[in-house]
């Protein structure tokens, strides 16, 4: 018994090392637990980590949806017209002090289009800067001619700053759109290639001083920041329909209708075209503000027009003088005598087309007209 129970104690303790069962405790098929916990472990790991990054992209989702919402240049469903207002004004500063800042280009209102980061920003910068002095302009009684005039001040000032940049890339556009009108008359000279070229040049110039002028751009970021904290203390009136901006917009029209009355009879010229274009760019803008798209559509059609009537005449304005580079020489006068002939003629095209345009905008009287805008008005607002 005692040689047994020996055997038996050196099997149970001699021979067992460590951390293992007793002899024949282990039998075959018997695996390890550890592969399938860790393996279990992943699995929750990664389901953890999926669960959290599909929150992460529903919460990034609503934000954006929010702030789109939020920057909606159009009255909202149900909506006040004094609130909208008061939001719309928020969203476009909050939109410009982005850019500026560097925040990406296309961000809340809509994309620029093509191109690189800076022009894409400087163009929707100066569109906000501009839909920003329309929402102005129809609440000017509202707000009072001192409050009004300061922060109108703000703003084209700041739009000015940034003018330069923009001008300079609607010379380059315009120019392109010329010389693909008419290849054979234009696009292959050589003094109007090398105008391209000095005209790209100077674009690439406009943007550094635009965008690379730190001084600068903090400036007019102060100044919007701040324009921002006073609108954000905006307390309008509650008034029904569109009674808080009827006397406005009444304006607006009687405005842009004068002007139109004026050149049809021939009077005025350049000068008094981009005046009443700047009417119509108010119109519009405040047409989308109210959500009468089509009348917003009509506005923006006739300013289309004498947008690029303006532009056309904004380069023969600036093309240098016969004898001067890049119009030296017999060949290069020439150049310059065929584009000239060339913007005239299609300038004096959309001048034709924007009176055609401008009648049927214009064709009612300011009281009629503000009659059909409070109905328009009230069937876009059920919708």
């Amino acid at each position: 018994m005692t040689t047994d129970w020996t055997a038996i104690r050196r099997r149970l303790t001699v021979r067992r090392t460590a951390n293992r069962p007793p002899w024949r405790g282990r039998q075959v098929g018997h695996g390890s637990i550890l592969a399938p916990l860790a393996a279990t472990l992943a699995a929750s790991v990664a389901i953890g980590v999926g669960v959290a990054l599909a929150q992460a992209e529903r919460a990034r989702r609503a934000a954006k949806a929010q702030r789109a919402r939020e920057r909606r240049f159009a009255q909202l469903p149900g909506e006040p017209l004094s609130e909208g207002l008061r939001r719309m004004a928020l969203g476009q500063l909050d939109l410009a002090i982005e850019l500026l800042g560097g925040g990406g280009a296309g961000a809340g209102h809509g994309e620029a289009g093509d191109g690189p980061p800076e022009e894409r920003a400087i163009h929707e910068t100066r569109k906000a800067l501009k839909r920003l002095r329309a929402l102005l302009r129809l609440l000017r009684s509202e707000l009072g001619e001192r409050l009004f005039a300061r922060e109108y001040t703000i703003l084209r000032d700041a739009a000015r700053r940034l003018a330069g940049a923009r001008d300079a890339e609607v010379m380059v556009d315009t120019l392109d759109t010329l010389l693909a009108r008419h290849p054979r008359k234009l696009a292959r000279r050589r003094a109007l290639i090398e105008l391209h070229e000095l005209l790209v040049a100077e674009r690439a110039a406009a943007r550094q001083r635009a965008l690379g002028d730190g001084t600068t751009r903090g400036e007019v970021l102060c100044e919007l920041a701040g324009m921002r904290e006073r609108v954000a203390r905006w307390s309008l009136s509650e008034r029904p329909s569109i009674a808080v901006v009827e006397s406005e917009m009444r304006r607006l029209y009687r405005q842009g209708r004068r002007r139109h009355r004026r050149l049809e009879r021939g009077a005025g010229g350049a000068r008094a075209l981009h005046e009443w274009r700047k009417r119509v760019k108010d119109l519009r803008y405040a047409a989308e503000m109210l959500g009468l798209r089509p009348l917003a559509r009509r506005a923006d059609t006739l300013g289309e027009h004498l947008g690029e009537e303006h532009d056309l005449a904004l380069l023969a304005a600036l093309l240098p003088a016969p004898g001067r580079a890049p119009f030296a020489g017999k060949r290069g006068k020439q150049a310059r005598k065929t584009l000239l002939k060339r913007i005239a003629r299609r300038r004096a095209r959309l001048r034709k087309r924007a009176l055609r345009e401008g009648e049927r905008l214009y064709r009612r009287r300011p009281k009629r007209f503000a009659r059909r805008l409070r109905r328009a008005h009230a069937r876009a607002s059920r919708v």
